[in-house]
């Protein structure tokens, strides 16, 4: 495979995978260029033998979509719970209705 040949890694996110919070400083030591695949109920067998890592992010049924979400925000070191500078607004956590301030 072109990818593997040239360096590069592979992520597939699988529900059978070793679980995500187990991997993920290793993952993120890497410094080779990785693919992400993600797992869906008809994928081939050589994909599991092919990937440097086999990808849990939980092992509950999960979509496809959320399950990249997941995985990108842990690789990313959780960026999604951080506060962002420079915004215009923003949004405060709030049990019922919206909440948002105007910083500009």
């Amino acid at each position: 495979m072109k990818w593997k040949d040239s360096g590069g890694k592979i992520v597939h996110l699988t529900a059978y995978g070793l679980r995500l919070s187990d991997v993920i400083t290793e993952i993120r030591r890497s410094e080779s260029p990785k693919m992400i695949v993600v797992g869906a109920e008809k994928m081939p067998g050589e994909v599991f033998q092919l990937a440097d890592w086999n990808v849990a992010v939980t092992n509950q049924p999960i979509s496809e979509v959320s399950a990249l979400g997941i995985f990108l925000d842990w690789l990313d070191g959780h960026r999604l719970s951080k506060d962002f500078q420079g915004g215009k607004m923003k949004i405060v956590p709030s049990k019922r209705g919206k909440s948002v301030i105007n910083l500009s």
